[in-house]
């Protein structure tokens, strides 16, 4: 299935199915008011950095690989002596999707990657941070199939971040689960 065709099946889901549930279960008076996904950060931090250069590369050329868009590095912001660790120095990577690219991502995220870890029964509903934003911590990242496992060196995890528009946790928590996030069934829904 193509880029587009993904983009498009989302967007249309989100327009007829995903908004219509929500307007129904917050009550709002407008199609504007029901919450919409922004963004999705993935953030890796690389164990071992300081020592070995080499490392950030890795990190940068998976994380590319994954969502397939250009990774960055990211730099400490001041100096710890005790890590060895100086202002400026690169301890990881980040990429941050939007659009076409972030329905791409989270249409391959539920229905291949995360099937594929040990033991899956359901991600947990209880990382969102208040303010409608929801983080996902994966521990290894040869759940990804874009990941060679015979080229991987150490397994590492990486943060996924879903930024939404949502104001309480709630509307996020719903907008996520009709986007199709495999929630753990813990949560008791009585409304």
């Amino acid at each position: 299935m193509s880029t587009t065709a993904t983009t498009q099946r989302l967007a249309a889901k989100y327009k007829n199915e995903v908004i219509p549930a929500l307007m129904k279960k917050f009550s709002y008076k407008t199609v504007m008011q029901a919450p919409k996904l922004t963004k999705i950060c993935l953030n890796r931090g690389v164990n071992g950095a300081v020592n070995d250069k080499k490392l950030i590369d890795v990190a940068i050329d998976e994380l590319t690989n994954i969502t397939g868009q250009k990774a960055v590095a990211t730099y400490s912001k001041k100096d710890i002596s005790n890590f060895k660790l100086r202002k400026n120095m690169p301890i990881g990577a980040r990429v941050t999707l939007r659009g076409e690219k972030m329905y791409e991502f989270l249409d391959r995220l539920v229905a291949v990657s995360l099937p594929r870890v040990r033991d899956f029964k359901g991600i947990n509903d209880k990382a969102f941070d208040g303010r409608g934003n929801y983080t996902l911590g994966v521990t290894e990242q040869i759940i990804f199939p874009e990941i060679d496992i015979d080229k991987v060196n150490k397994i590492t995890g990486l943060d996924i971040t879903f930024v939404t528009t949502a104001t309480t946790n709630e509307e996020a928590y719903e907008l996520l689960k009709e986007l199709g996030m495999p929630f753990k069934n813990i949560k008791n829904n009585s409304n």
